[in-house]
Parts: structure tokens; C-alpha cells; sequence
């Protein structure tokens, strides 16, 4: 029977960083498609434009309903930060057969998550703009456990400006309320790296135990050693690998 997955990506992200995860899951029978948010920054010549700047969780949402209601059959979704809190919103909509959480956002930043991200928060209009991130940031925050040389090619290949408004629409919760008492979602996956910073694997598992209200299939993953970029460090082929067999599991496809 036909597959299909659907790849999110997150804030400062671009699609290419599902690419090597494209790649397992078409060797595995799927097909895969991964979109580009609206007015994507490395889509368009020049500047972004404040179409993109002023994206929310819920135009995004949207926009991805809109894409799964254009595939034959409902796909298994898979997103990474702000995307893996995107795929928790879009199963709480009954959209996707099955959806994989990686390193996702909370629903709702702590105190504590709050103070941590005070430098972006405290940007003047940082709402309504665009906001770029430091390759320092990147490489201590994100992608610590790369090389220095892994650092400055993978920031220079994949960082991209975000988008203030969903940015700060993830962090204070705004528009990205979930039923976690909803037993009628499809099968969920969160999966954590042991030594992420950006989304602490504590932080996935406080999630995980909202989950324990339903009565829907609801899995927790914690991989030891890998950091926010797990999807792309070395070894992303152990996440890939144990989505994968996850998802048949859940569907019953071998």
C-alpha cells in the first residue's frame, strides 16, 4: 500500500535538513515531501519579505492542512522543533495516520524556558520582524556535538532568518493550545536527545506525561548523547531508523 511522509521543519530551518531523512524513508517504500514555509527566505531573490515575517503557528498550520488534504491518503508526519509541535497540533486536528515529534517545542515556554530565551523576546519588534540567529548560538545551543568545521558548514548550508510572530507565538503559547486528554488523534512519537539544550529531553518528557490523559497511542523516545540536531549530527541514522520502525509498528506495514 502506498506511503507517504511529510516532513516539517522548524524555526531558522529550511526543508534541506530532512534531506538525508528523505532518503531512508523512500528506501523504505515511502514517498516523502517536505515544504518550504511560505516566502521561504533561500526561495525568493533579495530580502525576505514581511509576508514571511508575519507568518503565525496558526497560517502554518493552515498551510500545512492544506498540503495534507492534496495527498491520496493521510500521511505520517514528521517534524523537528517548531515542526514537531506543528504535527502535535495537526493530529489534535485528526489530520496524518501517525506523527513523529523530534526535539519538539513545548506548547508553552516555563519561566525558566522563558528567561533562557530573553535575548530574542527582548529584540525591539522583534514581533513583526525577522530574526536572525549568531553562529556562536548555533553552534554552543544547537550543534554542539559537531566540529567546529561541521558548525560553520552546517549553519552556513541550513540557518536561515525565522519569523518574529511564530517565534514568539511558540514561546508564550499563543495559538498552539492541544487537547492532551484527546483519544481519538492518531499514534504519537516524542523523541529527545539526551544532550539537546534548545529542547531538553526534560522538557519532551513533561509533554509526554500530558499525553497520559488519552487513551491514544502516545510513545517517548530518549536518545543519549545527541543534541537539538540529531535529525542531521552524526548518527542521525539511528533516529531515522527507529522513526521508521516505529511508524510500521504503528500501522502495521512490513
Amino acid at each position: 500500500m502506498h506511503r507517504h511522509a511529510l516532513f516539517i521543519h522548524g524555526c531558522w530551518l529550511t526543508p534541506a535538513i530532512w534531506d538525508s531523512f528523505q532518503r531512508r524513508f523512500r528506501a523504505c517504500g515511502y514517498s516523502c515531501s517536505a515544504p518550504s514555509w511560505p516566502q521561504d527566505p533561500k526561495d525568493q531573490p533579495g530580502e525576505p519579505k514581511q509576508q514571511m515575517a508575519q507568518l503565525s503557528i496558526r497560517s502554518l498550520l493552515a498551510y500545512y492542512e492544506e498540503h495534507i488534504r492534496t495527498l491520496d491518503q493521510p500521511p505520517v508526519l514528521i517534524g523537528h522543533d517548531l515542526g514537531g509541535l506543528l504535527v502535535q497540533l495537526l493530529l489534535d486536528r485528526g489530520l496524518g495516520q501517525a506523527g513523529i515529534a523530534i526535539s519538539p517545542l513545548p506548547p508553552r515556554a516555563s519561566l525558566l524556558d522563558l528567561y533562557r530565551s530573553r535575548h530574542w523576546l527582548l529584540q525591539w519588534a522583534g514581533w513583526r520582524n525577522m530574526l536572525y540567529m549568531r553562529h556562536e548560538y548555533f553552534a554552543h545551543n544547537m550543534a554542539q556535538n559537531l566540529t567546529p568545521e561541521q558548525q560553520y558548514a552546517a549553519y552556513a548550508r541550513h540557518i536561515v532568518p525565522a519569523p518574529g510572530r511564530v517565534f514568539f507565538e511558540a514561546t508564550l503559547g499563543i495559538g498552539s493550545r492541544l487537547d492532551f486528554s484527546n483519544a481519538d488523534r492518531a499514534p504519537l512519537l516524542l523523541v529527545a536527545g539526551g544532550q539537546a539544550r534548545t529542547v531538553r529531553a526534560n522538557m519532551v518528557a513533561a509533554t509526554y506525561r500530558r499525553y497520559r490523559r488519552s487513551a491514544a497511542v502516545t510513545s517517548f523516545k530518549q536518545f543519549p548523547g545527541y543534541s537539538h540536531w540529531l535529525i542531521a549530527e552524526p548518527g542521525w541514522e539511528t533516529i531515522a531508523d527507529y522513526s521508521i520502525e516505529w511508524a510500521q509498528n504503528q500501522l502495521g506495514r512490513f
